[in-house]
């Protein structure tokens, strides 16, 4: 019994750490969801949780980590973006956690690509809709990836409580 507190603990730390790695992309959030599920699974009560469950946890991951692209690809797109802005906006969101956090990954990207754009000949104007852009992007990626946690987190928890409880 005591140990099952540990996992619970270890459980909700992964689930925690899951979003801190949003403001943090270096830190593999979507590892983190699963080493949670798996503790569960593999040392609490191997087999309860469902099939539907693991099959949308795979779709739901699958949606996670296409969020973040799409979102930060369309909107850099949308205002004018190049290839080259796209690219060091993400670079940049990576880089920017450590410089400043959590306000690096807001303000290093936009930055970035306002150079980046301005070094390939755009005007000011162009760079500046470019930049905010990335950061349109960036945002919306990051509610999207927080809304698609909770949703596989509470379906976790739901699957263990009402459907096994």
């Amino acid at each position: 019994m005591e140990l099952d507190i540990v996992i619970w603990l270890l459980i909700i730390a992964c689930f925690i750490l899951s979003f801190v790695g949003i403001v943090f992309p270096i830190i593999p959030g979507t590892v983190a969801l699963w080493v949670g599920f798996l503790l569960y699974a593999f040392l609490i009560h191997a087999g309860e949780l469902s099939v539907i469950f693991w099959i949308a946890m795979v779709l739901l991951t699958i949606l996670l980590f296409a969020a973040d692209l799409i979102a930060n690809s369309y909107y850099v797109k949308k205002y004018g973006g190049s290839k080259w802005g796209e690219r060091i906006a993400g670079i940049a969101v990576i880089v920017g956690s450590f410089i400043i956090p959590p306000f690096g990954i807001i303000i290093i990207p936009f930055v970035a690509v306002f150079v980046t754009e301005l070094m390939q000949k755009r005007t000011t104007q162009e760079a500046w809709k470019a930049s905010l852009g990335s950061l349109i992007g960036f945002l919306s990626g990051s509610v999207a990836k927080v809304v698609l946690q909770v949703m596989m987190i509470v379906w976790f928890l739901v699957d263990i409580f009402v459907f096994n409880g």
